[in-house]
């Protein structure tokens, strides 16, 4: 196991064979690191952390400390990610809260630099965080998101999968699925369409939501209004379903 020898790694941390840990690294009792995984130097990892296989750690970045919420307790909680995620240099990941009990990421993430994300925030697969972007707790983030660099983001927010978010832009409100947004106060700008192709979804399919988003955000209706009638006069195809149960679901109300 390719260990540095100033670093200081927990006897009680469970980390498979060919797990490498840069100087100065810290990675304190119960931690678990699978196979390939590998940690920079300067890297702090505190208990109730796992991480999966294949993922970078880079330089200076702060996995699994305590919540900063004041209602924390000290309860056990956790930090969960997945294989092949990346997190660049600085970026701080808390665990969870009695509330969820856990924060997760998921696989094939990026997280870049500076990064912060909060107590019980789930992260799906394939997302993208860029630079200095700040997660309040609890929020949601679906798979193939990606979000620009400096977004703050409320508490609680939703953030649907497929969905491109611009840089420096508040995030207040929930964010339906395969859609772009930007703007102060933010508002939907038209379909993710380089991502939405990039990912193969097919001609037909992207021409069901842009007609979808056109109901939703440029016919004047209102929300319940529209989606009335994207239930009524569109495809019900599986993005459609998709993109009506997000906005059934929302708490915050979503952006128009």
């Amino acid at each position: 196991m390719p260990i540095h020898s100033s670093a200081v790694v927990d006897p009680r941390a469970e980390l498979s064979e060919d797990v490498s840990v840069g100087p100065f690294s810290i990675i304190e009792a119960g931690v678990k690191i699978g196979p390939g995984t590998v940690v920079g130097p300067n890297v702090f990892i505190a208990k109730g952390t796992s991480i999966g296989r294949g993922c970078s750690i880079c330089h200076g970045a702060v996995l699994g400390t305590d919540p900063q919420d004041l209602k924390y307790r000290g309860e056990q909680t956790t930090l969960e990610i997945g294989n092949h995620t990346v997190i660049r240099e600085f970026a701080s990941l808390n665990r969870g809260t009695s509330a969820r009990q856990k924060t997760v990421v998921g696989s094939d993430c990026l997280i870049m630099t500076y990064a912060h994300i909060a107590h019980d925030c789930l992260i799906g697969n394939h997302v993208i965080i860029e630079n200095a972007v700040n997660l309040s707790g609890h929020v949601t983030v679906e798979d193939f998101a990606i979000i620009g660099g400096l977004v703050p983001v409320h508490q609680f927010v939703k953030i649907g999968q497929h969905s491109f978010i611009g840089g420096g832009f508040r995030v207040s409100k929930d964010v339906p699925p395969f859609i772009k947004a930007a703007g102060e106060p933010l508002r939907p700008v038209g379909l993710n369409f380089v991502g939405l192709r990039r990912r193969g979804f097919s001609s037909q399919t992207i021409g069901i939501l842009k007609k979808a988003y056109r109901i939703l955000f440029r016919s004047h209706l209102n929300t319940s209004q529209a989606v009335e009638k994207i239930s009524k006069d569109v495809e019900q195809t599986g993005e459609i379903r998709i993109l009506l149960e997000f906005i059934q679901n929302s708490q915050r109300g979503i952006i128009k």
